[in-house]
């Protein structure tokens, strides 16, 4: 990058553009492609009003066409001696924005010119000297324009010594006097910082250090501009530019005295995220690569001091806020948000404690100020406008600290792999928490504002999904660390939960298949599997059921809290659902029925049926009987609570693999068994007979579809009451639906290879076919009221 702030015409363009600032500095609106007639017509102009001394509104004009082109157009020396002589008019007054427009394309002259005029050179800075001398002409647009070009004088290489020095001491003085002008307006700010960089870049060592102090100090004067994360990255590319050109110029007296004088020297007179920012440029440029002999050695002394310097600046963050208890204040939360961007911009640091607790606490409330965002919008909610907090946040999600998010948080990642196992644990535990407080706060503000404020609740949960992010490469980084055969037994399974219950608090915000997600759990699920005790912990951290359908917290008094409305806390009971049988066999009956399924029903969805389909199907030797009973026990109020909302909730492939296992894993003759039959029968029943024989995907078909199935599948004890219970459902069915069941049955018996089963079926279907072939019609017309039901036991 810095690279291509070399070869860039204009620093301070460059400047704005890595810093994400949105402010435009065009003096006025920028003209892409001008064309060549209305170039000349507007030198034209100029040089007519420099020659009538009348400089109208078409000389202005002229001024202004020319700065709106001044990507594109080049200034030669004639033009420039004309634009001086502008300048240098003392008697005729002059528009005032026509001296800022003048400068600017003195400028342009100078940044694009291969070989300047020497003197030319000298006799633009004296009347610049003139023009800012008249105190009348001073507008804060003047003094950066004038500091813009004077630093660019001072930077060009083929000027004698003695204009440099005249540039560099008009430059301090402009700012050391009208700093206050400066201050007053955002968009001259990279202008003044350009103007500063060319001067420190600069073949002279003369007033080195006052532009130093110029630079690093202005921002602690009482009128001048206020530090932000938008300048302080100006600062860190500024530097990292200046320091790039001492390296390829080998100007090692110049990074000597850098050092010494900002890197290795606390001044009260330096604002402290000016110099951290600029700490983080040196490091930036550094990183380009590495010459030979002495200067490589001088680079890697820099490189050094400016790592100790973000590391000093982080330790007094440690010791004045306490980071590990996540400060928010005014003072600590502009240099926490440049510690992360500087961290994640300036490339691989030495890992030391202090800079990891400070990214962290910065990660956990700048970059993802959920907390605060939460508690601002529960204490307002119902009693001040919503806007102002709508614009908070969309300022929050355009600003380039959030938009970089990703780069912090791999720059966290890094330096947590290297950190001290206590620090380690001591960060852990931050992430853990803040998960935890995500899913209780973020649940509390859907419900609030779902339906209400969505767009600002979308706006909410960008930032949320983004942090999600940042927890499940956290998680990876973990795993790597304690999920290996060297650690104790005992950290891994406590690990592994950790992870787990956490995964389940964000799990409402994961909407993409991330493969970083994917392999956490593949690896923290492995480990649960091993042990009893891990899986036990991770299932009894299950929100209990009461405060799923009943909470009560705060929030809900404030609100008619309806369980089924509650979309965070339904993801994270779903994500535990879907976990669970991966270790169901480590499970006991006990602790499934004290903490699982009083939950897993809560609403009737595949993972529940999946889950049911599981523990029905595990074993644990030292409580085969409990476990056996257990399993009966739960099949009833399965079937209860999967048909009474089936098909509007319960899907209807989780029903039948729910019922598929049950009838396979349960003891041959269970009650369960017949009572799941007679369930199913009985719901058939309540549908009509359109639905029994519409298409395949109506309800009514589905559960005539699976009780067909269950012919083959349920034990030889259940099979009679099975086929008498089908026979009198589909005896009732319409003449074509009947034939279409019967087809299927005699398809399913001529394929079976059942020599016990097969006989009885046999029969069965005879029989049932001989009652489906008979005109009922007639039968009942005859005056015999016939039950079938009758007719269905004596022939089965």
């Amino acid at each position: 990058m810095a690279r291509k702030a070399n070869n860039s015409f204009f620093l301070e363009e460059w400047l704005r553009t890595v810093s994400g600032s949105s402010v435009s500095g065009d003096l006025v609106k920028q003209n892409s492609a001008p064309s060549a007639r209305s170039i000349i017509q507007a030198w034209s102009e100029i040089r007519e009003s420099l020659q009538n001394q009348n400089f109208d509104s078409r000389y202005l004009q002229a001024l202004r066409a020319l700065v709106s082109s001044e990507s594109t157009i080049h200034v030669a020396d004639p033009q420039a001696k004309l634009l001086i002589s502008i300048l240098a008019f003392q008697d005729v007054s002059l528009p005032s924005e026509s001296y800022t427009l003048v400068l600017r394309l003195l400028y342009v002259w100078i940044r694009k010119a291969f070989r300047p005029s020497q003197a030319l050179v000298g006799v633009a800075v004296q009347a610049i000297r003139g023009v800012v001398d008249d105190r009348r002409n001073l507008q804060p647009a003047l003094v950066a324009q004038s500091v813009l070009v004077s630093g660019a004088f001072a930077c060009v290489p083929s000027l004698s010594g003695d204009v440099k020095v005249l540039c560099l001491e008009l430059l301090c003085r402009l700012l050391e006097e009208e700093y206050s002008l400066v201050g007053s307006q955002e968009e001259l700010v990279p202008v003044v910082l350009a103007g500063i960089g060319y001067a420190l870049s600069s073949s002279l060592d003369v007033h080195y250090v006052r532009l130093l102090d110029l630079l690093f100090g202005i921002w602690l004067k009482d009128e001048g501009p206020r530090g932000t994360v938008t300048y302080g990255l100006m600062i860190l590319h500024l530097i990292e530019w200046v320091v790039s050109g001492y390296m390829r110029s080998n100007s090692i007296n110049k990074m000597s005295l850098f050092a010494n004088e900002v890197l290795e020297t606390s001044k009260e007179k330096y604002a402290v995220f000016a110099v951290f920012m600029a700490a983080a440029g040196v490091v930036r440029a550094s990183t380009a690569g590495f010459s030979s002999g002495a200067q490589s050695l001088e680079i890697s002394k820099l490189r050094n001091s400016a790592e100790k310097r973000i590391e000093f600046v982080a330790q007094i963050l440690v010791s004045n806020g306490n980071v590990v208890t996540l400060p928010t204040t005014q003072r600590e939360g502009p240099l926490l948000k440049c510690f992360a961007i500087a961290l994640a911009r300036c490339g691989s640091v030495s890992s030391s404690a202090p800079l990891l607790l400070c990214l962290t606490s910065a990660l956990l409330t700048q970059v993802f100020p959920l907390g605060q965002i939460y508690e601002s919008f529960c204490n307002a909610f119902g009693k001040e406008p919503i806007g102002p907090r709508l614009i908070w946040v969309r300022e929050h999600l355009s600003d380039v600290l959030f938009k970089e998010s990703g780069a912090i948080s791999g720059a966290f990642c890094n330096q947590y792999s290297s950190a001290s196992e206590e620090n380690k644990y001591i960060v852990e535990n931050m992430i853990w928490d803040f998960c935890q407080n995500l899913y209780l706060q973020h649940r509390q503000i859907a419900m609030l504002l779902c339906g209400i404020e969505d767009t600002l609740l979308g706006d909410i949960e960008k930032i949320a999904e983004s942090s999600f992010l940042m927890v499940v490469v956290f998680a990876l980084a973990v795993t790597k660390q304690w999920l290996k055969p060297i650690v104790s037994k005992e950290r891994k399974m406590e690990t592994s939960v950790k992870i787990l219950v956490s995964f389940s608090c964000v799990e409402y915000f994961r909407h993409i298949r991330l493969p970083e997600y994917m392999e956490t759990i593949r690896e923290v699920i492995s480990c649960v599997q091993e042990n009893d005790a891990p899986c036990v912990s991770f299932v009894e951290s299950i929100p209990a059921y009461d405060s799923l359908t009943n909470p009560k917290d705060l929030f809900t008094q404030r609100i008619k809290y309806e369980w089924s409305r509650d979309d965070v806390q339904t993801s994270r009971i779903l994500f535990y659902l879907r976990v669970i049988p991966t270790c169901i066999g480590r499970l006991s009956a006990s602790a499934f029925r004290g903490v699982v399924a009083s939950t897993m029903f809560l609403k009737v969805a595949r993972a529940s049926h999946t889950l049911l389909a599981a523990f029905l199907s595990s074993a644990k030797e030292s409580e085969e009987d409990e476990r056996t009973q257990f399993k009966e026990q739960l099949v009833f109020y399965y079937m209860q609570r999967s048909l009474e909302v089936y098909p509007e909730i319960t899907p209807f492939e989780g029903l039948a693999s729910g019922v598929a296992t049950l009838v396979q894993h349960l003891p041959a003759g269970s009650p369960a068994i017949f009572y799941s039959v007679h369930s199913l029968v009985e719901k058939a029943s309540t549908f009509s007979t359109e639905s029994l024989q519409g298409r395949k995907s109506d309800p009514g078909n589905q559960i005539l579809e699976l009780l067909l199935r269950l012919v083959s599948l349920v034990d030889i004890q259940v099979l009679p009451y099975l086929m008498k219970s089908l026979a009198q459902l589909v005896i009732k069915l319409p003449k074509e639906r009947q034939n279409v069941v019967l087809g299927e049955l005699y398809g399913q018996v001529a394929e079976s290879d059942d020599v016990i089963r097969k006989p009885s079926l046999v029969s069965w279907l005879q029989s049932l076919n001989y009652l489906c072939s008979n005109n009922r019609t007639e039968v009942l017309a005859s005056g015999s009221t016939i039950d079938t039901s009758n007719q269905l036991a004596a022939r089965l």
